[in-house]
Parts: C-alpha cells; sequence; structure tokens
C-alpha cells in the first residue's frame, strides 16, 4: 500500500512541494528509481542521478530546486541523513513473527510472558524469566534461567539470553547475538607469563603453568533503547555484572568482556573489542576494529578512528587514533612524518657522502 508524499512529510516533520497526494512504495537511489519509488537526491552529487530513473518524486536537500529537477513533488530535509531514520521507520514490515505463541516453543510454567507477546518456532525460556508486552521473539532465540527483559523487545533469529541478564525497554538483537555468556577469566597457581611480562615488560621465564577458571557469578545489565548486532558477545561480570547504558549501539561481531560498564548513547562500530574491567563514559564512538585494553578508563564524548588500539586512560572529549592511540592530529603528523622517512633516508645518505668526500679531501 503507498504512502503519499503529505503523508511521508508530516511524519518526517519536513516541507513538501508539489503533488503531495502522489504514492510512493519504496526508497530507492535516484539512478534506479521506478515512477512508484522515492528517490535519495539528497545533494547534487546524487540528484545527477535522476536523470537516469524514473522518480517522480524525491528528498533533497534544503538549497535545491525541485521543478528544476524536473520532479512533481519534493520532500526537503535540513538534515537529509537524518530523514533517512525517518523514512527508513515508516517503510520498514519488521520481520515477520506471527501473534502468539508457537506450538514449538519450550516456554518453563513459572515464566512470565507479557500481553501481546510473540514467540516464535523452537524458541527456549526457562525458569522464572519475566518477558515485557509486546515482546517478539523470533525463531530459535534461548532465554535462560531468571533472565528479565523489558517490553517491546525484538530478538531476532538465534538470540541467546544468559541467565540473570536483566535488560530494559525496546532492546533490539539482531541474528546470533549472544548476552550473558561467561568472561574469560582464568589464573595459574604461580605467577603467571603474562604477570611476568606486565611487570617487566622483558624476557619471560619459561615455565609449566595450567590455567583455573575463575567463575562467573555476574550477570550482565542493560538499560533502555539498546541495540546489539549480529554475533556480538556480552560477557557477564565476574562478581559485579557488566553494564550498558540506555541507548547505546553495538555492531556486529563486537566483543564486551567481563565488568565492562559504558556509559549511555555509545557506538561501538564491528569488530571492536573491549578488554575487562574497563569503563567507559556516555557518548563513546568507537570505529571498526578498535581495541580497548582491560582496566583502563575512557571518558565521556570520546571519538576513536577504525583501527585505533588504545592502551591507556583517555580523558573526555577526546579524538584519538592510531596504534597505540594519540591524538587524532598528532597521528596525522606521525603518519606524514614517516611517508617522508624514505626522501629523508636519501637525503641523509647523500649528505654523510659529501662530508665524507670532504673529509677525504682533509
Amino acid at each position: 500500500m503507498g504512502h503519499t508524499i503529505r503523508a511521508l512529510a508530516a511524519a518526517l516533520e519536513a516541507v513538501a512541494f508539489g503533488n503531495l497526494d502522489l504514492e510512493i512504495d519504496a526508497i530507492s537511489e535516484p539512478s534506479s528509481a521506478s515512477a512508484r519509488d522515492l528517490a535519495l537526491a539528497m545533494s547534487p552529487k546524487f540528484a545527477a542521478g535522476l536523470a537516469k530513473g524514473g522518480a517522480r518524486a524525491a528528498v533533497i536537500g534544503p538549497d535545491m530546486d525541485w521543478q528544476e529537477l524536473g520532479l512533481e513533488a519534493a520532500i526537503v530535509a535540513p538534515r537529509p541523513r537524518y530523514a533517512m531514520a525517518g523514512l527508513t521507520a515508516v517503510l520498514d514490515p519488521g520481520p515477520e513473527i506471527e501473534p502468539g505463541i508457537h506450538p514449538s516453543a519450550i516456554i518453563h510454567p513459572t515464566a512470565e510472558i507479557g500481553e501481546g507477546a510473540a514467540v516464535g518456532p523452537f524458541v527456549v525460556i526457562g525458569r522464572n524469566v519475566r518477558i515485557g508486552a509486546r515482546a517478539r521473539i523470533a525463531s530459535h532465540s534461548s532465554i535462560a534461567e531468571h533472565a528479565q527483559i523489558g517490553d517491546d523487545a525484538l530478538l531476532l533469529q538465534g538470540v541467546k539470553i544468559g541467565s540473570y541478564v536483566t535488560i530494559g525497554n525496546n532492546l533490539i538483537a539482531q541474528m546470533g547475538a549472544t548476552i550473558g555468556g561467561d568472561g574469560m577469566s582464568f589464573v595459574t597457581p604461580e605467577k603467571s607469563t603474562v604477570e611476568q611480562v606486565r611487570e617487566n615488560m622483558g624476557q619471560v621465564d619459561a615455565a609449566k603453568q595450567s590455567w583455573t577458571r575463575i567463575h562467573s557469578l555476574g550477570a550482565v545489565t542493560i538499560g533502555d533503547d539498546v541495540e546489539i548486532g549480529c554475533n556480538a558477545c556480552i560477557d557477564k561480570g565476574t562478581i559485579r555484572d557488566t553494564q550498558i547504558g540506555s541507548g547505546t549501539k553495538i555492531d556486529n561481531l563486537v566483543h564486551l568482556a567481563h565488568n565492562v560498564v559504558t556509559g549511555e548513547d555509545c557506538l561501538f562500530a564491528a569488530l571492536v573489542g573491549i578488554a575487562g574491567s574497563t569503563t567507559l563514559g556516555d557518548r563513546v564512538v568507537l570505529g571498526g576494529q578498535v581495541g580497548v585494553v582491560d582496566n583502563v578508563t575512557v571518558g565521556s564524548d570520546v571519538v576513536a578512528a577504525g583501527g585505533t588500539k588504545i592502551l591507556s586512560n583517555v580523558p573526555s572529549g577526546r579524538a584519538v587514533m592510531g596504534y597505540p592511540a594519540v591524538k587524532m592530529e598528532t597521528h596525522v603528523e606521525t603518519y606524514k612524518a614517516q611517508r617522508r622517512l624514505p626522501r629523508l633516508a636519501k637525503t641523509v645518505a647523500e649528505l654523510q657522502k659529501s662530508i665524507s668526500k670532504l673529509s677525504g679531501n682533509d
């Protein structure tokens, strides 16, 4: 069923022009748009593709003329990328999870399932679990004993929630996400090679050592409005809970180790790894493949570029980059200097030759 330009503009709280009763079924890139697509021509660079496609309507930027672009209607978005969030929310039908509880689901009699919840095939829900209203749980997901999940949760296929995990409202967990596995905590009877290296950063004394498990007695506590990507893993705490602040968004294949604490509204891109007992403030943004060592503190509003390795505390408000992490501008200058090294080495070699000749003449 189509959406009118008028309705879409109202949903976005944006201004629209032209034929506001024009209906569209989907959004598209300008060059591949059909007559019933809304083209995303949010800058002149993208608008150039309108001539190749068949779109009659588009989302455009504030300084663009929809009539000059040959459109019948347009939605003007002052912040075009933000408008995409609203458009995709309106047009996304969401996963198909049938209402009610599927006959193949296994639910412990002590579990409490909120009103309006949907539980898919082969879901397993353990003892004393509490799930809020309107939760949607897709096939092959499992929720272990004593876990609590708030209202309006969406668990996609294969999500695993461990025992005693507590999650707020509006959770979105993508396929294969695991919350509440044991942390990697092991100790040796004698001083381990790892401890030796921490002390002296030198050669270790080779010795037989065996690892003894420290059991995870904590759980995981997650706030409201948190999203967790495919195959991301959040470990239980050892004694206290691992904690994820409200509004935090976690990408695919991210690992948060035992006792990690994050603030609110953090953003972690794919393959981020945060080692145990690390604390992060609010609104921390970590690019892809960022690594953070254990037992450090990262302040609020820190931004780390992709591939950065954080080996020590980072103060609030700092942008960092590189391995080891340094101020972003410092890393850029260092990189420029590294690129000049071959030329510098050549210059030094030529100077050495000149000095040698002069010394020989003496």
